[in-house]
C-alpha cells in the first residue's frame, strides 16, 4: 500500500501536471457545471434522448479525486467533494441516479428492441453504463478522502441492479448496444462494491451480470473467447467496451480464484494483442467494419486505423488488472507502451483539449466538448501513478514503468524508491532507496523487451543471474538508506514492417479452391525504446511517399539524435526525413498531420 502519493516526472509527470491544471480543474468544477447539472431532478424529468452524457460524472470523480489526493490539491478536493456531496443529494430513494426520465430508466421494462447489426435496444442504451461510472467514481472519492455518504450512494446503485437483474426479471444484455456490452460493464463497478464492502449480495450481482452476459449469443463473453473466437468477432468487437468488460472479469477472478475466467481475460488479451494494437499500443479498428471503433478481423491492417482514446484507457486497466495477477512483465511494458505513444498523442499540451481518436497516419484532430475520450484520457493519465511503482506484497516492491519519479511504501518501517533518469530519452536509469536504518526485502526491476545486452548493478556491482530482457529482475537483499540500481537498457532504432494484403478466394466448378491476391502493399515504420516516431507532411505537403530503403542495414542509414528525440531515415537518393516521437509529431496541435507508417516501394514486375 503506498503511503504518501506517487510522483512522476518526465513526459508522463509533465502529461499529469497539464490534465491537473486543464481538464480536470475546468470542465467541472462544481453543480452548475454543464457535466453535472444533467442530474438535477427537472433535466431527468424530461430527458427521453437516451443520451450517455452521465459518464463524465463518474470519469471526472475518478480521476479528479486522485489527482487532487496525488497532487495535496486543496480547491480540486473541495470541488470534488462539492460535486460527489450534490450527486448523493439528488440521488432518489430506490437508488437511481442517473439522468433518464422515468419511462426510460433501466427498471422499466420494455418492448424488444429491434434486431440491429449492433445490437442497440430504441432507448436507454447508456443507463447502466452512466450508473457503473458513477459507482467507480462515488468509490473513488470514499477511497481517497473517506466520505461514508459516497459509499453508501455507491451501495444504492448496486442494491438497485442487483434488484433490476434479479427479482426485477431483465436481462442486462437488453440495457446495452452492441450485443448488451455497454451494459455488462457493470460487472467492474460490481466487484468493486464487493472488495469495499464485503458484501457477498455485490458478488451475486457481478456473477449475475456475466451468467447474463455468457446466455447471449452474440455476447458470449466466457463462451466464446475459450471456444478461441478472436476479439473482433466477441459480439461486434467493441474495443472500448469489451476491453472494460475484461477489467471487470480480471477482478471477479480476483474475487472468487475461477480458472476460467481467468483463462478468459488472458486468451482475449492475446488476442488483442496479436492482432489488434497499433505500434503505439492501442487498440485500433475502422477498417473493414461497419464501426470506427470495433476491432478488424485479424490480419486486417491499414495505417489509416482508428485508436478510440477511451479504449485506450480500457487497455491500460486491463493490463494493470493482470499485472496485479500474474506479476508479468509483457502486462507492464503494455501500459508502457500505450502511455508513451496513443495516449500522450491523444492529449493536448494544454491538458484541456483530446483527440476523439487519433491514427498511426492522419490528421489531429481535438474534439468537441461532450465527447467521451476527453474525460477517458484525463482518467487513463490518473491510472499511471499507481501503476508505475506498486507493493507487491509484505516484502516486495516493483518499478514497472519506466522514468522519472519517486514513491514511498509502508514497507521495512518505510521505503521510498527514487527514479533518476531523462528515460525514455535514453535507456540509464538509477534507482535510490531512501529508508530509515535497514532492512531486507525485493525489488523487481522491468527490463524492457527491446533492450540490447541490458545490465542491472546496485551500488555498481552486477547483479547476480541474467538480466533478461522482457522479464522482471528480483532483487533481495539488506537494502540500506542509499543504496543505488543502476539499469542500463541499450537500444537501437528499430525497423518494422507491416502489409496491407487481400486475398480473393472462390470456388471453382469442380470444386476446387481458387485464391488469388488482388491488393498487397508493403509498410515500414521506426521505433526506439519504448517509443514510435512519426514524421509530418513530408516536404510540407505529401501525405505519402513511397520510399525505397537502402540494401544496408539499418543501422547504417537511421541517425538518432537522444539529445533533441529525433530520428533522421537517410535514404540516399532524397533529403533525410525526419521523424520525432509520434504524440509530440506536429507541436500536437490540433491539425497537424502524422505520418507513422511509410508505403515502400512496390517492386518492379519481371517481364
Amino acid at each position: 500500500m503506498t503511503v504518501s502519493p506517487t510522483r512522476l516526472g518526465g513526459l508522463l509527470g509533465d502529461a499529469l501536471e497539464a490534465n491537473l491544471h486543464g481538464r480536470l480543474s475546468h470542465f467541472i468544477v462544481d453543480e452548475q457545471s454543464p457535466a453535472i447539472a444533467i442530474f438535477a431532478q427537472a433535466h431527468r424529468e424530461q430527458n427521453r434522448e437516451g443520451d450517455w452524457y452521465g459518464e463524465h460524472a463518474g470519469k471526472w470523480l475518478v480521476a479528479a479525486a486522485r489527482a487532487a489526493a496525488r497532487s495535496h490539491d486543496a480547491s480540486l478536493r473541495a470541488r470534488v467533494l462539492r460535486v460527489a456531496e450534490f450527486l448523493v443529494g439528488v440521488q432518489e430513494p430506490d437508488g437511481y441516479l442517473g439522468t433518464y426520465a422515468v419511462d426510460r430508466r433501466f427498471m422499466q421494462p420494455q418492448p424488444p428492441k429491434p434486431g440491429t447489426w449492433d445490437g442497440a435496444p430504441s432507448m436507454r442504451t447508456w443507463d447502466i453504463w452512466t450508473h457503473a461510472y458513477l459507482v467507480l467514481g462515488l468509490l473513488e472519492v470514499h477511497r481517497q478522502f473517506g466520505s461514508p455518504p459516497c459509499l453508501a450512494a455507491a451501495c444504492k446503485i448496486g442494491d438497485l441492479c442487483l434488484q433490476t437483474l434479479g427479482h426485477g426479471g431483465i436481462d442486462i444484455t437488453d440495457l446495452g448496444n452492441h450485443h448488451g456490452m455497454s451494459a455488462t460493464v457493470l460487472l467492474d463497478p460490481a466487484v468493486e462494491l464487493f472488495f469495499v464492502t464485503g458484501n457477498d449480495r455485490y458478488l451475486e450481482l457481478a456473477q449475475t451480470i456475466l451468467r447474463q452476459a455468457d446466455a447471449h449469443r452474440e455476447l458470449g463473453l466466457v463462451r466464446n473467447a475459450l471456444a478461441g473466437i478472436d476479439a473482433a468477432f466477441i459480439a461486434t468487437g467493441k474495443a472500448y467496451q469489451l476491453a472494460w468488460n475484461l477489467v471487470g472479469l480480471a477482478k471477479l477472478y480476483r474475487a472468487t480464484g475461477s480458472p476460467e475466467h481467468r483463462r478468459t481475460v488472458e486468451m482475449l488479451w492475446q488476442s488483442i494483442r496479436d492482432h489488434h494494437l497499433t505500434l503505439g499500443g492501442g487498440p485500433w479498428g475502422g477498417v473493414a467494419h461497419r464501426s470506427r471503433e470495433c476491432f478488424n478481423p485479424p490480419g486486417v491492417f491499414s495505417p489509416n486505423g482508428y485508436v478510440e482514446t477511451c479504449s485506450t484507457l480500457a487497455w491500460i486497466q486491463l493490463n494493470r488488472e493482470l499485472l496485479r495477477i500474474s506479476g508479468e512483465a509483457k502486462y507492464a511494458e503494455e501500459i508502457e507502451r500505450s502511455a508513451y505513444n496513443d495516449l500522450l498523442a491523444a492529449q493536448a499540451p494544454d491538458g484541456e483539449d483530446w483527440c476523439y481518436y487519433v491514427f498511426p497516419n492522419g490528421r489531429r484532430v481535438h474534439t468537441t466538448y461532450w465527447r467521451c475520450c476527453k474525460s477517458s484520457g484525463a482518467m487513463a493519465l490518473e491510472e499511471l501513478p499507481d501503476i508505475a511503482f506498486t507493493q507487491v506484497d509484505d516484502h516486495t516492491l516493483a518499478v514497472n514503468v519506466h522514468g522519472p519519479g519517486e514513491a514511498s511504501f509502508d514497507i521495512a518501517g518505510g521505503v521510498r524508491l527514487v527514479s533518476l533518469t531523462s528515460y525514455p530519452r535514453h535507456g540509464e536509469i538509477r534507482i535510490r532507496v531512501a529508508m530509515h536504518g535497514q532492512a531486507r526485502f525485493t525489488v523487481r526491476v522491468r527490463i524492457p523487451s527491446w533492450a540490447i545486452a541490458p545490465s542491472l548493478t546496485v551500488n555498481g556491482h552486477a547483479v547476480d543471474g541474467a538480466v533478461e530482457a522482457g522479464t522482471f529482475v528480483a532483487l533481495t537483499r539488506q537494502w540500506c538508506d542509499g543504496d543505488e540500481i543502476q539499469a542500463h537498457f541499450p537500444a537501437r532504432p528499430l525497423l518494422h514492417r507491416r502489409t496491407n494484403r487481400n486475398v480473393q478466394e472462390s470456388l471453382a466448378p469442380d470444386g476446387s479452391p481458387v485464391r488469388q491476391e488482388v491488393l498487397h502493399e508493403e509498410y515500414v515504420a521506426f521505433t526506439h525504446g519504448p517509443l514510435v516516431y512519426a514524421t509530418e507532411l513530408i516536404d510540407g505537403f505529401k501525405a505519402s511517399e513511397s520510399v525505397r530503403l537502402p540494401d544496408s542495414p539499418p543501422e547504417d542509414w537511421l541517425r538518432l539524435d537522444a539529445a533533441v528525440l529525433s530520428l533522421a531515415v537517410e535514404l540516399g537518393y532524397r533529403p533525410p526525413l525526419v521523424f520525432t516521437p509520434y504524440f509530440a509529431a506536429g507541436g500536437r496541435v490540433d491539425g497537424a498531420w502524422r505520418l507513422t507508417w511509410l508505403p515502400l516501394a512496390p517492386a518492379t514486375p519481371v517481364s
